[in-house]
């Protein structure tokens, strides 16, 4: 099974589309994973906070399955899409281990701070439990 982090921005894309075709040439599942925020904030200020995540999963679904109807006849890919909660680290990480991930691949991260920080992506890298592809 190939994991692709998808997060909705273009870097998570090109990692989801990098992952599929990964997973096409192994005759691998491909398990599409969006981690739900935790936001306590947001709820304390009202926020139905698990509504509003919930429609960003369906969204991102939506995508997903527009874009497997658009490429049908030229491939198929078997796939799967996964919500789990948490920061987007640990999520992907009990992704990875909970649907037995033989390679995990996600996009760079597109915020400047992490340079400094460490990135989820380098941060996988560093757990050393999976082989890891950053897509830029």
């Amino acid at each position: 099974m190939i994991l692709a982090g998808l997060d909705g921005s273009d870097s998570s894309w090109r990692a989801a589309a990098y992952a599929a075709g990964l997973a096409r040439r192994q005759n691998a599942t491909l398990a599409l994973v969006y981690v739900q925020p935790y936001l306590p904030g947001g709820a304390a200020l009202g926020v139905p906070v698990s509504e509003a995540e919930t429609g960003v999963a369906e969204q991102l679904l939506a995508q997903i399955r527009e874009s497997v109807e658009r490429v049908r006849d030229t491939f198929h890919v078997r796939w799967e899409f996964h919500t789990f909660r948490g920061d987007p680290y640990n999520g992907l990480a009990m992704a990875a281990d909970q649907l037995t991930a033989d390679a995990v691949v996600v996009g760079a991260s597109e915020r400047a701070g992490h340079r400094f920080v460490g990135s989820v992506a380098v941060r996988l890298v560093k757990t050393g439990r999976w082989p890891v592809t950053v897509v830029p």
